[in-house]
């Protein structure tokens, strides 16, 4: 013990942000004085209540101590693993006594039953936390605000199985990414949105999803607009997508789509290099090298015809 005690700051502050949560980190300050205090400049927190297998009130005033007691001027990651017992006003508080630290991740995992109520998350996710680089959301409610949204250094962005206001405030929180390059979305039953918007010039990777649980109509899907994509990975169930304007750079796709035309969503990927494609219900699956080619897809088989 003595002679990892003697390592400099850095490499043990790598090491205890290794450890599974912030609960694990504190304990190592009974090891001895010199790491008394190394807990309290963790870049990496972890507050886990998923499996509540501690009384929330615990939990909760556990999160408000190290938060309080925290020396270190930045933070990396900050991340949430919640029950369904989360208070609202909990997460806006954790936000904001965190946000002086300048965290740079923010991540957020709900864990509840479909019969709990939703954990709405504070509207000063959108005016405390404008630094952020990645955000991280999974069953959490997103509320709308009077102000217009916006993440200038967001580069990633994950939202599954989030609830909107409806479709104007995803249009408007996406086009407020400016330099956003990784979208992950896997819709939910009643997200509140039936025509999911991404248009966003910066965006480089792309995946979208529908839980199966959503009912497969013609009036909701995706529109998206992104000429600078290099990786699309699309699961879709039923509803339309989009595909506005081409994407010149697209360089590797996985489509799974169950479309009434699927010709016409694929004519549109036509420069991607590597496709893979799933098209149900007769489980077409097949891995291609395209290079300039238009695919013509038909109900029983796939016919490749080059220009």
């Amino acid at each position: 013990m003595d002679r990892i005690s003697g390592l400099p700051d850095e490499l043990l502050l790598r090491v205890l942000s290794l450890l599974p949560n912030v609960k694990d980190v504190v304990v190592t300050m009974v090891l001895s004085k010199r790491w008394q205090f190394l807990w309290m400049m963790v870049p990496k927190l972890v507050y886990d209540d998923s499996y509540q297998n501690l009384e929330y009130g615990k939990f909760s005033r556990f999160v408000d101590r190290s938060l309080f007691m925290r020396k270190a001027p930045g933070i990396e990651t900050l991340h949430f693993k919640l029950g369904q017992n989360c208070g609202n006003g909990d997460i806006q508080w954790w936000i904001r006594a965190a946000s002086k630290f300048c965290f740079r991740e923010l991540i957020i995992e709900i864990n509840c039953s479909t019969s709990a109520s939703p954990s709405i998350l504070p509207r000063s996710l959108y005016t405390e936390c404008r630094m952020l680089v990645t955000l991280k959301l999974k069953k959490a409610v997103l509320v709308d605000v009077s102000s217009p949204t916006c993440f200038p250094s967001l580069k990633n962005l994950s939202l599954v199985s989030v609830k909107y206001p409806g479709n104007e405030f995803v249009k408007s929180l996406l086009s407020s990414c400016h330099v956003l390059e990784d979208l992950v979305v896997e819709q939910c039953i009643n997200d509140n949105v039936t025509i999911f918007s991404v248009k966003v010039p910066s965006l480089k990777s792309l995946v979208l999803r529908t839980s199966k649980e959503r009912a497969p109509d013609g009036e909701s899907g995706f529109v998206v607009e992104a000429p600078s994509l290099e990786y699309l990975d699309i699961d879709q169930t039923g509803g339309f997508c989009v595909i506005e304007n081409g994407m010149p750079n697209l360089a590797e796709a996985y489509v799974s789509v169950l479309h009434h035309h699927p010709v016409k969503f694929l004519s549109s990927i036509t420069s991607v290099k590597r496709l893979y494609l799933c098209l149900l219900p007769h489980r077409i699956c097949i891995l291609l090298d395209v290079s300039s080619t238009v695919l013509y897809i038909s109900r029983y088989a796939l016919v490749t015809m080059s220009g």
